[in-house]
């Protein structure tokens, strides 16, 4: 997969075998093992901002054991063409993460489809910073990985979500109850997806 997303996009690059976009403040990339013990930083200082909004924590979470696991696990799910996971930074400071953008249960066939999560540092909220990724990830994911649709649904308590999505172009298309377990109980959720006007049906691939 990674051979096929060099030169792809105006702000996609591969290097060393690995994926990584670029914005005006923003490094997206793969998770790095160098990387593992910034996102366990990033997940010890964002916990309880992050409780109301994530599923329940996995064994482990807060160990670098943990996210050096994760960092693996990303990597053969994005050569599987399963998953994609990115990790995000700022330019000036890319040793700190400060955010993680997924695309997971990746279908191709007539679907060619996935469903997008993201979770932004409680520091850099309200800067356009996830907004500005976003932008760039989907792009990725429209014109290189050659999906059609994007999924992304959030609670509805979760405003900030839900205008960051319209922004981004999101339409609603329905309202699920008792969608996930997420914090505690089966929360509902608004559903969202974002369509490629510039699909191109030469790329459906049967399977």
């Amino acid at each position: 997969m990674c051979a096929s997303c060099a030169n792809s996009a105006d702000d996609a690059a591969v290097c060393d075998g690995r994926l990584a976009l670029t914005t005006e403040r923003l490094s997206i990339a793969l998770p790095r093992e160098e990387q593992a013990g910034a996102m366990l930083g990033f997940v010890t200082r964002n916990r309880e901002h992050l409780k109301p909004w994530s599923p329940p924590e996995p064994a482990g979470m807060y160990t670098l054991e943990h996210w050096q696991d994760v960092v693996k696990k990303s990597a053969a799910a994005f050569d599987a063409g399963s998953g994609i996971r990115f990790w995000m930074a700022r330019r000036e400071q890319p040793e700190e993460v400060i955010g993680s953008i997924g695309y997971s249960q990746i279908s191709r066939g007539p679907f060619c489809a996935c469903v997008l999560g993201y979770q932004i540092d409680h520091g850099f909220e309200g800067q356009g910073l996830m907004r500005e990724a976003l932008s760039a990830t989907n792009r990725y994911m429209f014109n290189v990985q050659k999906l059609h649709r994007i999924g992304a649904n959030y609670r509805p308590e979760n405003v900030r979500s839900g205008r960051l999505l319209a922004r981004l172009g999101f339409r609603i298309e329905g309202y699920s109850k008792n969608y996930l377990f997420i914090d505690g109980d089966w929360r509902d959720h608004i559903l969202t997806s974002l369509t490629s006007d510039g699909f191109d049906a030469g790329w459906i691939k049967a399977g």
